[in-house]
């Protein structure tokens, strides 16, 4: 399948525009202009000169993840069994280490990019290292593939928290590479918005005051995105409480931080106060279903948070995800909203066993997996509306070596509920990020 920038194109599948709303079309007619943006979408337009898809092929917007530790895509699956503070300190600052080879890094992240492509994830927000080489080249490999991206240099500069070999030497040098990132991604040629840079403090209990303060200092004078975790496990929220009185969320806001359209991982310990605290500052919380219940001890109330009015998308957090895949995370997303709200513990009477009014549904999780995510970050992807870039997924449900299985009478949402959890990489027929074709 081709390029479709400036096409008129034909199509059926689902979009989800807004929350708890999925919209189905058939035979639709959608116009691109030329730049791969979105100027007409028509569920009973003329179809005369459009562009054909094949027979039966589905499409959706493609999907957002926004939560990606890049360099970890190389354990992936690995030591999962161990607490997070030793998964870290034995595996995972180790192997991020490595990133000052450039050949390595090399390696890892371009298999990381296609193989997220291949899966239907157009737009990533991605963790690099502490190595500003490794963090550029990422930059470079998500434009030349295509993935639409935002990447930040790692921070952690506190020597009391950090392995003296995996580190940035001082708070001035964690703030100039930094900057050096930025400076570096917003001036790379034919760039026009693909790849945006992120200012990355690992977390609170990585970084020095003086690191964080820097860090938000250089993020407000340059309007760019933050990404960090917050409140992710009873050790990280208590001991940014005990180390600044504050929560984290707190002390991210007076640090400067927590700037528009940022996003903060985890959340799963964040209180009411701290959610309406970032949506006050129009931040957002990447919600990692898989990987919180590997590290996290909690699941974080997706429900309510959505119901207070918090913008949320969806992050693999590969690896402390075991998977690269947001059709994965979906699935696991609704399955934590229901043990929150029955609960898990057989010997507590059903009464009080759960959290009550938990529970989402597969339209909740397509949606915070496009037009969700998209939204989070501030940009205009995620649904099929005018104005929209058309990043998108086809589907083959007849792939030969698919796992789709769709009889008689399945129809409407009953086929995407289907897709969302049937679906393998056979049944993903073509990939376009701008209108233009990455995958197929």
């Amino acid at each position: 399948m081709k390029d479709l920038r400036g096409q008129k194109i034909l199509v059926s599948g689902f979009h989800a525009p807004t929350l708890g709303v999925v919209e189905a079309f058939e035979d639709a007619v959608l116009t691109l202009d030329d730049a791969g943006r979105i100027v007409g979408f028509e569920p009973d337009g003329d179809p005369t000169g459009a562009t054909i898809l094949p027979t039966g092929w589905l499409i959706l917007p493609g999907f957002v993840d926004l939560h990606v530790h890049a360099p970890q895509y190389a354990q992936l699956g690995t030591a999962l069994d161990v607490p997070l503070e030793d998964w870290l300190q034995t595996y995972t600052f180790p192997l991020e280490a490595r990133f000052s080879d450039l050949d390595f890094a090399k390696a890892v992240y371009s298999a990381l990019i296609d193989d997220m492509l291949a899966l239907g994830t157009t737009t990533a927000l991605h963790f690099a290292t502490v190595h500003v080489p490794a963090t550029t080249l990422l930059a470079d490999l998500c434009l030349a593939k295509g993935q639409r991206a935002l990447i930040g240099k790692v921070v952690m500069d506190d020597p009391d928290q950090c392995p003296p070999e995996y580190r940035d030497a001082s708070a001035e040098d964690a703030i100039a590479g930094t900057r050096a990132v930025i400076e570096y991604i917003n001036a790379m040629p034919g760039n026009d918005g693909m790849v945006h840079p992120v200012v990355t403090p690992r977390f609170v209990p990585s970084c020095t005051d003086a690191c964080l303060s820097g860090l938000g200092a250089l993020a407000q004078k340059t309007g760019t995105r933050v990404q960090s975790h917050v409140s992710e496990s009873d050790w990280e929220h208590d001991y940014v409480r005990v180390r600044t009185g504050r929560s984290d969320a707190e002390a991210l806001a007076d640090f400067g931080l927590m700037v528009p359209h940022s996003v903060f991982a985890h959340g799963t310990h964040l209180s009411g106060s701290d959610m309406d605290l970032m949506i006050a500052h129009q931040a957002g919380v990447a919600h990692c279903p898989l990987s919180n219940a590997y590290f996290s001890g909690a699941v974080f109330p997706l429900r309510a948070a959505l119901e207070r009015g918090l913008n949320v998308g969806l992050g693999s957090d590969m690896s402390g995800g075991p998977v690269a895949s947001i059709w994965e995370t979906a699935r696991m997303a609704i399955a934590a909203s229901r043990m929150l709200e029955s609960g898990v513990d057989a010997a507590v009477a059903p009464e009080a066993r759960g959290r009550g009014a938990a529970r989402i549904d597969f339209r909740t999780a397509f949606y915070l997996a496009t037009r969700g995510g998209a939204k989070a970050l501030g940009l205009p992807v995620g649904s099929f509306e005018p104005g929209m870039k058309f990043d998108a997924i086809a589907i083959d449900p007849k792939a030969a070596k698919g796992t789709i299985r769709l009889w008689p009478g399945y129809d409407g949402d009953l086929v995407l509920e289907k897709l969302l959890y049937s679906i393998s990489r056979a049944n993903i027929a073509t990939v376009w990020v701008d209108g233009l074709r990455r995958v197929g």
